[in-house]
């Protein structure tokens, strides 16, 4: 691992903090830490992180807020940091633009799991080129400025629905199974909701296929879902 990644934790828990701290920083990661929303923002934007920790509950602006206004600007891996049973939180997180999400208490061994997937994604994106895009008829994504258009019209996505869309057009005519998409979407073996591909599938549909009256998604019952490159 580079020695120079950088980790900003966002955690108002003091103790907690300081232990993820101690636990990154003899992994080799260079740590600043914040303990409030507001302060995030003014570290984040002088440390530059490449890898952000955010605990949701914080003091001040909420997580949800210091991961929108992070993504306005950057598309640095964000990892949410939930307490057990915040559902709509970590819904709301990764609707914002968050990476992935990890529920208290945790081991520290999957926090370091999680980051090297997100860093790793993060990387790929880079070697891809901002140059790089992928379409389907008229459904064009850009995949550096992480930008789409259906035709003149610019559809707005978050960071989970565009990295789904871009793995099905990616595999477009073949059908991809839902653990499939997990593994490759989500980045690890998923334990959470298992509906949640499905659930992503329909976000992508009412913004793009019934608002634009054209099916690019089809579903093969029982087996997965793929993009068709062809009208019917």
């Amino acid at each position: 691992m580079d020695s120079k990644t950088k980790v900003l934790i966002v955690e108002d828990e003091l103790k907690l903090a300081r232990f993820v701290e101690l636990e990154l920083k003899h992994e080799g990661y260079e740590v600043a830490i914040a303990n409030d929303g507001r302060s995030a923002l003014d570290i984040f934007e002088e440390f530059k992180p490449n890898i952000v920790l955010l605990d949701l509950m914080l003091p001040g602006l909420s997580g949800i807020e210091v991961c929108r206004r992070i993504r306005k600007s950057s598309d640095v891996p964000i990892i949410m940091i939930t307490a057990k049973g915040e559902v709509m939180a970590k819904v709301m997180g990764l609707d914002n633009g968050a990476d992935d999400y990890i529920t208290k208490p945790f081991a520290i061994e999957e926090v370091l799991a999680r980051m090297r997937v997100a860093l790793k994604h993060k990387r790929t994106s880079e070697e891809q080129g901002e140059s790089s895009r992928l379409s389907v008829r008229d459904l064009t994504l850009d995949l550096g400025k992480r930008t789409v258009k259906l035709g003149e019209n610019s559809i707005e996505l978050t960071k989970r629905e565009f990295d789904l869309l871009a793995y099905l057009i990616k595999n477009k005519n073949i059908v991809i199974s839902r653990e499939q998409i997990l593994n490759k979407v989500w980045g690890y073996d998923y334990f959470g909701e298992t509906n949640v591909v499905d659930v992503y599938v329909r976000y992508l549909r009412t913004k793009i296929d019934d608002k634009y009256n054209e099916k690019f998604i089809h579903t093969i019952r029982g087996v997965g879902y793929y993009v068709k490159d062809d009208e019917e």
